[in-house]
C-alpha cells in the first residue's frame, strides 16, 4: 500500500456523500497487497472483530523514537479492508514511540468515519488500533 494518510484524508475531503466515502474505503482496502497464506495465523489475527482481521509486523531497529513498525494487513470485508488500509497508511513505518503518541481517534474524526461505522466495526477498529499499541509498546521494552 503507498497511499500516505494525508492523501486520504485529503481523498475524504473532496466526498460529500457518504456512499461515495464508503466506496472510497473499500478501494482503499482494495489497493492492500494481499497476505501469505502464512501469514493468515492465529498469531496475526486480530481478537475483538466481527470480521477476520490478519495484521503481519515486522520489526527493523531504529533509533531515538524506538524501533519502527512495519505492518501488512487483510480482512474478508470490504469495508473492514479498507478501514486496515486506512489504519496501516497511519501506522506502519513509524517508530513505536510514534505510534503510542498518535491519536487516531482524533484522524477519523476528522473525516467523520468513526459515527458512520456500526458498533461493531467501530469496535474492531479500536482492537486493531490496541494490538498496534500494543505490539509498540512490547518493541520498546525489548
Amino acid at each position: 500500500m503507498t497511499t500516505a494518510i494525508a492523501d486520504i484524508l485529503e481523498g475524504f475531503e473532496f466526498l460529500d456523500d457518504w456512499e461515495d466515502r464508503y466506496r472510497y474505503v473499500i478501494e482503499l482496502g482494495r489497493e492492500l497487497a494481499p497476505l501469505t497464506e502464512e501469514e493468515r495465523n492465529e498469531e496475526n489475527r486480530v481478537h475483538g472483530c466481527v470480521s477476520q482481521v490478519w495484521l503481519a509486523k515486522k520489526i527493523q531497529s531504529g533509533a531515538d523514537n524506538g524501533p519502527i513498525l512495519f505492518y501488512k494487513g487483510d480482512s474478508d470485508a470490504h469495508i473492514v479492508r479498507g478501514l486496515v488500509a486506512i489504519v496501516l497508511a497511519q501506522y506502519s513505518g513509524m517508530s513505536a514511540k510514534g505510534i503510542l503518541e498518535t491519536n487516531l481517534e482524533e484522524i477519523f474524526g476528522k473525516i467523520g468515519l468513526k459515527e458512520h461505522l456500526t458498533p461493531q466495526r467501530s469496535n474492531g477498529l479500536s482492537s486493531m488500533v490496541q494490538r498496534i499499541k500494543d505490539d509498540a509498546a512490547a518493541a520498546l521494552v525489548q
